[in-house]
């Protein structure tokens, strides 16, 4: 995330903001940690304006709901204040911050090149350019020895704003044109421009407020793209745009009504359809339109089941659709069915469903069918012909992840697929399936003296307190005691059925080469292990995925790979309510916890519903207007549980925009924690002012905040020389 750490208030500033907050004199000090710091200095305390919030005959009073409103200019006053506090507390470790910046950055190759890809006549590649932030997007026509296209140049784009992304490169099928969608806000809001990559002029067409996603019918005139609510940000509208007509008369195609599911759209790999999806966390929906008749009206794929939580995907090949579904099948199945008959009692079994294996993906082509599985909480990659063998790729390493990459064709032989380990960079193969050879197309270089077999990692089952084993993957390198000496670094996320993969960091040298070890405890409420472990992490079953986490740590340290006064957990987003829960539950386990953009205040935004993305999240968290949900996230909810006690050192960071946890969350958490926590550790909150979930678009800037949180870990652990 961009640093935009501010000037110190002058404390004739500082008295004039006290109706809402109060803060202290700062002055020079001569101690050199954190600890130390933060007893000296006198934080902004937040001023208590309670505010009563009630149901179920339950009453909550929130004495910083103010906080909850960004217009307010002494909101603003207060998150700088913040800002100046974290700075001065932390001023010791600039020159360690630099220095951390400067090696984080230094090992990314600047003038660097991804593999290119096939696509409709062009090779398609990402290149970026010694000291630019932002990606080129370019393109050779049938051959690499051709003349590069510049498609898009986004330095050039981003040079007017503070904050500038691009997303959703779209080309036409005439190859003239690209739809892309561009945030300047980071609030993740998209306007959608068109540019002629014949004369390199962006053409009049505007299409604002949406995903940033397109799709282009098959005469490239028609552009199907999603309408974000301009409140709730839930994408619920799927509008049609003739190329050179004034968006006011763009046709809505498809609005989904229902709050708690979200649209979306894209194009089946065989280019016949142009798919219009409807998504909730446990339930599908999909229409589909001809891409040569784009005016067609959609037609239904296969009724969502909501009381039956269908859940399925689908992709197109030949005259058949093959369906990745739940349907009497936990852990999915591949099933497929004529594409006039698409009807659920039309669908035949093609990969039945196994206990022990999980159907994560699947890649179609004319020859084969690949299908990413996960068994034992590791990746895989099934390739099937579709009339003869088939057989599993092998790898050697003890935790890896593996991926389908860019595949765009359908008669080849050859899959592109990604892979990385906790000691191997990211790669990209092309595996030849006929052939069963694999070719290593590109190791993502890591610039400096960086040697793979310096590091060493490990996997263990670790045995929580209900009896079930939960994997922990750990790296460190050679060299490091593991004697219980060591300080160490723990890593979850646990929601959404989002895998954490043992994959590899540039960015983590900085830690292992300074004689940390990190950790990923891979805890229940991700799909590691299969369906069931999301399911036994969520809803009524949340506070699984705090006890893993838990147990993973007190497991790292009886078992001697972490100092037990140098351990140390962070997470973010859905992670930093983890981390939230854990020092509520656990205060005295972790000897310092950094929680990114933290989803903290789980009760009051569940009950919001105006404010973003809240309804399409009942199925994770449940819905607390039901009151057995209202209790059950009350009793853990990080907020509401901050309580009179001892807690670790802290960082806790978010932006001011962030469309997915809203500021105040983190705002609101440490304010409480302040008024109510007994010990004289830090506790720092950074407010990015410009940004928003996500940080920094800018491919350097974003580590000035990595280089905080890891100067902030290295502070701790005594570790600043």
């Amino acid at each position: 995330m961009k640093n935009l750490i501010l000037p110190l208030f002058g404390l004739a500033l500082l008295c004039l903001t006290t109706l809402l907050f109060s803060c202290g004199e700062r002055e020079d000090q001569t101690t050199t940690n954190m600890k130390e710091k933060a007893m000296e200095l006198e934080a902004p305390v937040a001023d208590k304006i309670p505010e009563e919030l009630e149901i179920h005959g339950d009453v909550r009073t929130d004495h910083y709901y103010w906080l909850n409103d960004r217009e307010n200019p002494r909101v603003i006053e207060y998150l700088k204040a913040e800002n100046d506090y974290l700075e001065s507390v932390m001023s010791h470790t600039t020159e360690l911050q630099e220095e951390l910046f400067t090696e984080i950055v230094g090992r990314i190759k600047q003038d660097d090149e991804s593999v290119p890809y096939y696509d409709k006549g062009y090779f398609y590649y990402t290149r970026y350019e010694t000291g630019k932030e932002h990606p080129i997007y370019c393109r050779k026509k049938e051959s690499l020895e051709a003349e590069e296209e510049v498609v898009l140049n986004v330095n050039e784009l981003a040079e007017p704003f503070e904050y500038y992304n691009v997303t959703g490169l779209s080309v036409s099928p005439d190859n003239r044109y690209l739809a892309f969608g561009e945030d300047t806000l980071s609030r993740r809001i998209y306007n959608i421009r068109i540019k002629d990559l014949h004369t390199g002029d962006i053409l009049p067409d505007l299409l604002p407020q949406t995903t940033g996603t397109s799709v282009w019918s098959a005469d490239s005139k028609q552009l199907f793209y999603n309408l974000r609510d301009g409140e709730t940000l839930r994408a619920y509208k799927i509008y049609r745009h003739e190329l050179g007509t004034d968006t006011q008369q763009d046709t809505a195609v498809y609005e989904e009504t229902d709050n708690t599911f979200t649209a979306f759209i894209y194009k089946t790999k065989s280019n016949k359809y142009i798919v219009i999806g409807s998504y909730s966390t446990l339930t599908q929906e999909y229409r589909l339109i001809p891409a040569d008749d784009p005016r067609a009206e959609p037609t239904i794929f296969e009724p969502r089941d909501r009381a039956g939580n269908l859940e399925y995907s689908i992709a197109h090949i030949d005259d058949k659709f093959y369906i990745k579904t739940n349907w009497n099948a936990k852990n999915f199945k591949i099933m497929v069915t004529p594409e006039d008959r698409t009807s659920r009692d039309h669908w035949e079994d093609f990969i039945p469903h196994r206990d022990d294996v999980l159907v994560e993906n699947m890649e179609l082509f004319n020859d084969y069918l690949v299908v990413q599985e996960r068994k034992q909480g590791l990746t895989q990659m099934r390739i099937m012909e579709w009339e003869g063998e088939e057989h599993y790729m092998e790898f050697d390493d003890e935790a890896y992840v593996v991926y389908p990459s860019v595949n765009r064709e359908l008669d080849t032989e050859v899959l592109r697929i990604g892979y990385s380990s906790l000691t191997t960079p990211n790669s990209t193969f092309d595996y030849h399936m006929d052939k069963r050879e694999l070719t290593l197309l590109k190791e993502q270089e890591v610039v400096g003296d960086f040697d793979s077999k310096n590091y060493e990692s490990k996997r263990k089952m670790v045995a929580v307190r209900d009896g079930v084993e939960v994997p922990v993957s750990i790296v460190y390198k050679k060299g490091t005691p593991l004697d219980g000496s060591s300080p160490l670094l723990l890593y979850a996320y646990g929601s959404y059925g989002y895998s954490m993969e043992p994959f590899f960091s540039s960015i983590r040298l900085s830690l292992l080469d300074r004689g940390f070890i990190y950790a990923i405890a891979h805890i229940r409420g991700g799909e590691e292990m299969g369906r069931h472990w999301y399911e036994d992490g969520k809803l009524l079953k949340k506070k699984n995925t705090f006890y893993d986490f838990i147990d993973c740590g007190k497991y790292l340290v009886e078992n001697n790979y972490a100092d037990p006064e140098r351990i140390y957990a962070m997470g973010g987003s859905a992670g930093g309510l983890l981390m939230g829960a854990v020092v509520n539950m656990a205060p005295e386990l972790f000897s310092g916890v950094i929680a990114a953009v933290p989803f903290v205040d789980v009760v009051t935004t569940m009950l919001d519903e105006s404010i973003p993305l809240t309804t399409g999240e009942y199925d994770e968290w449940g819905n607390p207007n039901i009151e057995e949900y209202y209790h059950y996230i009350k009793s853990y909810s990080p907020y509401d549980n901050v309580e009179a006690q001892d807690y670790p050192p802290m960082l806790v960071t978010t932006g001011l925009h962030d469309s997915q946890v809203q500021y105040w969350e983190p705002a609101k958490w440490v304010a409480k924690l302040r008024e109510l926590k007994t010990d004289d550790n830090p506790l720092l909150l950074y407010t990015n002012l410009s940004t928003g979930h996500s940080g920094a678009a800018g491919r350097f800037e974003r580590h000035r905040e990595t280089a905080r949180n890891y100067a902030f870990l290295l502070d701790l652990a005594g570790m600043t020389e």
